[in-house]
């Protein structure tokens, strides 16, 4: 037998051919596009993950500011002047109307709410900060 009158069915290496002896359709759709879809599926997750990282930032410089701010405020009480005063000088604009300071004895605590988009997640996410003086 000549080697070209033989036809392949089925597998082998040069990909399927028909009954007919036509190339036979490949089972797989089409997979363009494929990546597209799947990175539109996960933008959702990425941008959730990024807003989480951005709230523990600003959770760890509201915890920065308040601490600089406390001890303000013990410097204040120790130089004999008002310490709510001097830990509300301490904070950035922004960061004031979200400051709490309480003064007991040589005590100076604050508590500040970091910025958030939502009012609930600033609130239980508040951080406290306390330094003490000897009183004079």
């Amino acid at each position: 037998m000549r080697p070209d009158a033989h036809r392949r069915i089925g597998g082998g290496r040069g990909g399927a051919v028909g009954a007919r002896g036509g190339a036979a359709r490949p089972r797989h759709r089409d997979a363009r596009g494929q990546a597209t879809v799947e990175a539109i599926a996960l933008a959702p997750v990425i941008i959730a993950i990024g807003l989480a990282i951005l709230q523990l930032l600003a959770v760890g410089y509201a915890s920065v500011l308040a601490g600089s701010a406390a001890e303000a405020g013990a410097l204040a009480l120790a130089a004999g002047t008002d310490a709510r005063a001097g830990a509300k000088q301490a904070l950035p604009g922004w960061s004031r109307a979200r400051a709490r300071v309480e003064v007991d004895g040589g005590r100076v605590e604050v508590h500040l709410r970091p910025p958030s988009p939502l009012k609930a997640l600033a609130d239980g996410l508040e951080v406290t900060a306390r330094a003490t003086v000897e009183a004079p």
